[in-house]
């Protein structure tokens, strides 16, 4: 593709994520797991494992933000591949956090829009100014706060909730593959206090979207 056929393409990417129920390529890991009956989740452990499911569905839309830009931004036919297979393993974890949250009777945040759009301009900004090695570090870095919040959200998410607890641990290890492929491919480490912002950034999106 040419650098227009691109720009399309990152623009159907960002509306695809942001407006439709997107379809996975891969089976759904809770579809393995005992479903809970009604009585087995309370209504407090029910609302919770919404608002994580919902916090993990933000991720997975950055997530394709991040790896979209920088696709696109890169100039190394590679690396590009590489970033393109990365999203779409990123949206079997997006139809999978969905496929949940409506299991769950809940919905996705209500701000996605600004979350694609945010993570978007990250993406550009480490493709454009970091060059090679520092995108790819980025990834590294992103990813390994990723699984951190994902190995969180393990030890809150209630016991019942078997199927919320099959999507996240194979989305943790997911991204921890996504992150050891990063830094094979010559990702370094990110300059302070940049690993710093970026868990703060996290903080407060993570916060945000538990609620809305």
């Amino acid at each position: 593709m040419n650098g227009l056929d691109r720009i399309l393409s990152a623009a159907d990417g960002a509306l695809r994520t942001v407006f439709a129920h997107p379809a996975a390529a891969r089976a759904n890991p809770a579809r393995g797991a005992p479903v809970p009956a009604p009585a087995e989740l309370t209504p407090e452990e029910r609302r919770l494992s919404g608002a994580l499911m919902r916090v993990n569905h933000v991720g997975e839309v950055c997530a394709q933000a991040l790896y979209t830009a920088q696709a696109l931004t890169t100039r190394d036919e590679g690396l590009r591949q590489q970033f393109e297979h990365a999203a779409r393993e990123e949206t079997d974890h997006l139809a999978w956090t969905r496929d949940r949250l409506e299991e769950l009777g809940d919905r996705p945040s209500l701000l996605n829009p600004l979350w694609y759009a945010g993570a978007f301009a990250i993406g550009l900004a480490a493709g454009r100014l970091g060059g090679e090695r520092m995108s790819l570090g980025f990834v590294v870095e992103t990813e390994r706060q990723v699984e951190a919040h994902l190995d969180s959200h393990m030890r809150r998410l209630p016991a019942a909730d078997a199927p919320s607890r099959a999507i996240v641990a194979q989305m943790k290890a997911d991204e921890e593959r996504h992150a050891d492929e990063a830094l094979a491919a010559g990702g370094t480490p990110l300059p302070q206090p940049l690993p710093g912002l970026m868990r703060l950034a996290a903080r407060v999106m993570t916060g945000t979207a538990h609620y809305l």
